[in-house]
């Protein structure tokens, strides 16, 4: 059963705070969970008195889990988990037509989909945030005011924030940024004033919750029946979430309750009582995104800067990777290691994605839950026949019509007409995250050797190539230095001598670091905190790469000479070891 709704326990306000993030919702609490372990100091408020009984986003995918695991937080989202295997879509005649499963469900170091109950997530999250020393969270607390420079420029280098809390007395913040989290009817939006473009549906869908379903599949079912397309997602300990698609007649005044409805149609599938039903509503879908995710000191993030149709499942995961992207930036800004001018790559990285996924999620309703016969024949015919050819086969099965995240602007050097083709193919893509054996020969996640920030990897290169290559151009970057081993050989932890860093070393546990790492063999990579490949080379050829990204960097020139005088004293920015991060990963 779902946890009660966590009550209000509002915080007391601190005066200043470096981030503050309007929304108590999974993103926001993401987002405060991330900038808490870069010692940001992080106010969240939200307007409720408690956290949402409402269980709307259900489904959570490797890369933010990969997220969760890199704040801390993996460990206690796993137990409320159903980790899953995907997606199954059925035809209009209800036989299977393919299992979408992802090309390896594990290729991120987590399941490729798993379920949950929001309510739940919620709970977790806010306990662990809360437990951060940086994090202060305060409920029935409403923003309703921004200084008027906010959106305009730097304003002295702050925020003045008006809070109003449920007593209705007022309070004034000081925030060096506002970070809206608060969801599509979004309050920080609409303060900075930025419109959204897109479109709104005008279909109606009946989503309930239910509980003791005798469903245990660990995948998604989504019904392509033009009759009445539906959608089955089980969930643990017997719920299972229900959505079907209505006509008008069903929807208009008079029509029967909502409940009785839901009775009839999941009566196809378990008996079921009024009583069984958790929650019960009628949604429609838009497809929408700001004009604009960042205006002065006031940024947007989930639902706040895009909405989607849930059926490619992609809502709350496109949430996540926004704060994802942003967090570490803001957490480099605020602390003085780069200008502002390090979050304007933000939207330049992360838009291209929220609109690819729009996209798809449109188009997956469009055909997937099409209530027209004609097309519903055609997509079955077409899939059906794509599935006796090996190449369009693994389309569909590793789910390769899911757009990924490609980097071609921002914080990354440009991979375009490197000559280096490994290179090339690996700058702005996520890094794969294998198990790993470390240098004792335990077996771990290889983020867990990373670490939380930047990570500079040698990838089966000599000893001699860190003295070869110039990394000048990380002085100041809070960077960890990291030997790949490929060929079934072990990894061993270097100490730090004259002109070299200390460094960690991995090796190859089963295979996958050697097939992710395998082309790379000779190059270093440079990896951002978000897992992101920002840069590549030989050692030779890597300073005049380093240099560029220093510069897009834009640490302020009165930092700049203090941090490349220690940086060149030490040899290293980092201090080894580092306490393991926990993932909680199975």
């Amino acid at each position: 059963m779902t946890a009660e709704p966590v009550p209000a326990t509002t915080a007391a306000v601190p005066g200043r705070v470096d981030v503050l993030v309007v929304g108590c919702g999974p993103v926001g609490l993401v987002a405060a969970g991330l900038l808490g372990a870069e010692g940001v100091t992080t106010l969240v408020v939200e307007r409720n008195p408690a956290t949402s009984d409402e269980a709307k986003a259900i489904s959570i995918d490797d890369e933010s889990l990969r997220t969760l695991q890199r704040a801390g937080l993996a460990s206690v989202v796993y137990p409320i988990l159903q980790p899953g295997t995907g997606t199954r879509y059925h035809g209009a005649d209800g036989s299977v037509l393919v299992h979408s499963r992802g090309r390896q469900p594990y290729r991120l170091g987590h399941p490729f989909k798993s379920s949950f109950a929001q309510p739940d997530l919620e709970r977790v999250l806010l306990s662990a945030v809360t437990g951060s020393e940086s994090v202060r969270v305060a409920l029935s607390t409403e923003l309703v005011g921004l200084s008027p420079g906010a959106t305009a420029g730097p304003d002295g280098g702050h925020v003045e924030c008006t809070l109003r809390s449920g007593d209705g007395s007022r309070t004034s913040v000081r925030a060096s940024y506002v970070l809206g989290c608060d969801g599509g009817r979004s309050t920080v939006r609409k303060l900075a004033g930025i419109e959204m473009d897109g479109r709104a549906f005008a279909e109606d869908w009946l989503v309930a919750d239910t509980v003791g379903d005798p469903h245990r599949e660990r995948y998604g079912l989504h019904h392509g029946d033009p009759a009445r397309p539906h959608v089955i997602i089980p969930g643990r300990d017997g719920r299972c979430r229900y959505e079907f698609k209505l006509s008008a007649s069903e929807c208009r005044p008079g029509a029967p309750p909502l409940e009785d409805l839901a009775v009839g149609l999941i009566g196809r599938y378990r008996s079921i009582a009024r009583e069984d039903i958790e929650r019960c509503t009628a949604y429609r879908f838009n497809a929408l995104i700001a004009r604009r995710w960042r205006r002065g000191r006031v940024l947007l993030a989930g639902d706040a800067a895009h909405m989607m149709p849930p059926f490619a499942g992609q809502g709350l995961n496109s949430g996540i990777r926004d704060v994802d992207n942003l967090c570490w930036k803001l957490a480099a800004v605020v602390q003085g290691r780069a200008s502002p001018g390090l979050l304007d790559t933000y939207e330049q990285e992360r838009r291209p994605h929220a609109r690819a996924m729009i996209r798809l999620s449109v188009r997956l309703g469009r055909v997937v839950m099409t209530s027209n016969r004609a097309v519903a024949g055609l997509r079955d015919r077409a899939v059906r026949g794509a599935r006796r050819v090996a190449p369009a086969r693994r389309w569909l099965e590793e789910m390769r019509f899911k757009p990924a995240a490609v980097h071609r602007r921002g914080f990354v050097a440009a991979a375009d007409g490197c000559p280096d083709r490994a290179v090339s193919a690996a700058v702005g893509r996520m890094l794969p995250q294998p198990r790993v054996l470390d240098a004792q020969g335990r077996l771990t996640l290889l983020d867990d050797v990373l670490g939380p920030g930047f990570a500079l990897l040698a990838v089966d290169c000599p000893d001699d190539a860190w003295t070869a290559a110039d990394l000048s151009g990380l002085a100041g970057l809070d960077c960890r230095w990291v030997d790949v081993t490929l060929d079934d050989t072990m990894a061993v932890d270097a100490p730090a001598g004259p002109g070299s860093p200390r460094r960690a070393g991995v090796a190859d546990a089963d295979g996958c670091l050697q097939q992710v790492m395998a082309p790379l063999r000779g190059r270093m990579l440079l990896v951002r905190p978000d897992r992101y490949v920002a840069a590549g080379a030989h050692p030779d050829r890597l300073g005049p790469v380093l240099a560029v990204l220093g510069r897009d960097l834009l640490l302020p020139e009165a930092v700049r000479p203090a941090r490349q005088a220690a940086g060149a004293a030490s040899g290293s920015r980092l201090d080894l070891p580092r306490p393991p991060m926990t993932t909680g990963a199975p």
